[in-house]
């Protein structure tokens, strides 16, 4: 199932980091997944509570775990850590780890996580 609409775009929410990554993937020559950065929504957010992390999931949040067909993508990012969560060849989730910019942008002001 897709993110919602109303779920924003990561290239309009975090253009550095959308760029960053569509850049990363492309240079790892992974083409099929950098071509997927333009339309990634920002439909949940982790949740996990931990000052240093600003994932999310760009469609729904799985029951359990991935299951069959996931494999984890570490694209080429110089300034923290970013883990994608692929499933049959769709970004499902993306760990930002220790990237304070990115964390500042997509957490609500008032969040305590």
């Amino acid at each position: 199932m897709p993110a919602p609409a109303n779920a924003p775009l990561l290239v309009d929410l975090v253009p550095h980091l959308a760029a960053e990554l569509e850049a990363a993937l492309a240079k790892d020559g992974d083409e099929a997944l950098a071509g997927q950065v333009g339309s990634l929504r920002i439909e949940q957010l982790c949740g996990c509570g931990d000052d240093f992390c600003a994932s999310f999931y760009t469609g729904p949040k799985p029951d359990g775990s991935w299951g069959p067909g996931h494999e984890n993508v570490l694209p080429s990012i110089d300034d923290g850590m970013v883990v994608l969560d692929v499933v049959d060849g769709i970004i499902r989730y993306v760990e930002v780890l220790h990237r304070d910019d990115v964390r500042q942008i997509i957490l609500p002001a008032d969040t305590d996580r």
